[in-house]
């Protein structure tokens, strides 16, 4: 066993045995364990029992510790109500739709139940239980602040690591580097695309803790926010790119808008500073043909999405209401016709598309509770993200960066389904709706008592709370 696994067991069960003194700090140091969570190294199995790792193990001793002092803490649940049956529903979405897969294997026959259940189920409502821990039990203004300090760093480290594997030099590279990036990444654990949504969100959320920071770390957060987005631009993911220009955009004309001034500059340097991440964006533009002419290649552009998506559409409109249950794109037959037919062989998992992606899942009936839910948790990260208090406009902008670009990745590929890479965003989303309920709390009470409401009154109050 090398140093670095004895040194996460040490780790590991030291906040297993913290956890019944204070589970919410040991859930802090389960979060930052994400930042690895991927890595080679890390133990997948525990005595070589599917689903015992250490992340499941320190999860299960939190869990069992929240659950035991909630009556001592006096926590009491007050998630709004609407939010809660939103919830429910979208658990009920994704359990209905593993049942069908588990009743209609239909292609899936070489795909172990036992795996089915563990990775569809399991494995998909796991990442999201950690922020519901966090809600109820972050109550006070430095809690918060350390929740988003671990969310942040996450993002951090995953850079960090980035930068290493990856040379400095690769975001000068062309087309034909980007498959040697690709390979790197998934070895790291991931895949590209997905590390380029969730770094371009994580740029703008370091940008919008700014102010909740003293001047003179200032330095330090922009410092940190560049290396993200250095690695961001390393993993020559498009879809991360247009994330990132399409949130640039979206922040500033929410709340910064004196920086849109900035935007024809930063348009003309970044050529000059990331020529390969512009040339993977311009990528089948401005083609010749056989003609001489100038043409736009659809194929070059979408990465062959513009062949796959007419044939999800076709799928989706044989169930529109309630879709063909998780894993259709397996299950209908699809994957496979379009692995010989455009792919050589090479399957195609998932449709390249989010909202087609849980339209062919779950049909207009299923998607509508998942869109409410997602279109209500960006309208009040964008409430608070546009609050004069610091600490609401903090957590609002982290969460509505994080969100934003994965609804705009989403164009390109992801997954509504929660994911290890998205975890971080589950976790901001779930401390928004803390501050959010706490600033609604604060200003009930104020009205009650006749009181004016301020950022400094709702500062006073979070902190005592």
């Amino acid at each position: 066993m090398s140093i670095r696994i004895t040194a996460l067991y040490i780790f590991v069960t030291f906040l297993c045995i913290y956890a019944w003194k204070d589970w919410f700090k040991s859930l802090c140091g389960l979060i930052l364990l994400m930042a690895v969570i991927e890595h080679p190294d890390m133990p997948k199995t525990v005595l070589g029992i599917q689903g015992l790792n250490p992340w499941n193990l320190l999860f299960a001793m939190i869990f069992l510790a929240w659950a035991a002092s909630r009556r001592r803490e006096g926590l009491t649940w007050d998630m709004p109500r609407h939010i809660s049956v939103l919830l429910l529903m979208y658990l009920g979405v994704i359990l209905f739709g593993v049942l069908r897969a588990v009743l209609d294997r239909s292609y899936i026959q070489d795909y172990p139940l036992k795996s089915l259940i563990s990775e569809e189920l399991i494995n998909t409502v796991k990442w999201v239980l950690p922020g519901i821990l966090l809600f109820d039990g972050c109550r006070t203004r430095r809690q918060v602040v350390i929740v988003l300090a671990c969310i942040l760093s996450i993002w951090c480290l995953i850079a960090v690591q980035l930068h290493r594997l990856l040379p400095l030099g690769s975001i000068l590279q062309d087309g034909g580097g980007i498959e040697y990036t690709r390979i790197a990444i998934k070895n790291m654990g991931y895949a590209a695309t997905d590390l380029s949504v969730m770094l371009a969100g994580a740029s703008w959320g370091l940008l919008a803790a700014v102010p909740l920071v003293q001047r003179k770390y200032w330095v330090m957060i922009l410092a940190a926010a560049g290396i993200v987005f250095t690695a961001m631009a390393l993993t020559g993911g498009r879809a991360g790119y247009l994330a990132w220009g399409g949130m640039g955009l979206v922040l500033c004309l929410l709340k910064w808008r004196k920086y849109l001034l900035l935007a024809p500059i930063v348009v003309m340097l970044l050529p000059m500073i990331f020529p390969g991440a512009v040339g993977r964006m311009l990528q089948g533009f401005g083609q010749t043909d056989v003609a001489g002419q100038s043409t736009v290649d659809d194929y070059s552009i979408t990465s062959g999405r513009t062949l796959i998506w007419p044939h999800v559409i076709d799928k989706i409109c044989e169930s529109p209401l309630v879709g063909h249950g998780r894993l259709a794109m397996a299950r209908t037959g699809l994957m496979t016709y379009l692995a010989l037919e455009y792919s050589e062989g090479e399957a195609v998992g998932h449709a390249h598309n989010m909202y087609l992606d849980t339209l062919l899942d779950n049909g207009i009936l299923g998607s509508l509770p998942i869109f409410f839910f997602w279109g209500l948790m960006v309208l009040y990260s964008t409430r608070l993200f546009r609050s004069d208090n610091r600490l609401c406009s903090a957590v609002g902008g982290v969460a509505l960066a994080s969100m934003l670009a994965e609804l705009l990745g989403g164009i390109a590929g992801q997954r509504f389904y929660p994911r290890e890479h998205t975890m971080g965003m589950w976790i901001a989303m779930f401390l928004m709706l803390r501050v959010y309920v706490e600033e609604r709390q604060i200003q009930a009470r104020l009205t009650n008592t006749g009181d004016s409401w301020n950022s400094q009154t709702f500062g006073q109050q979070m902190a005592i709370v």
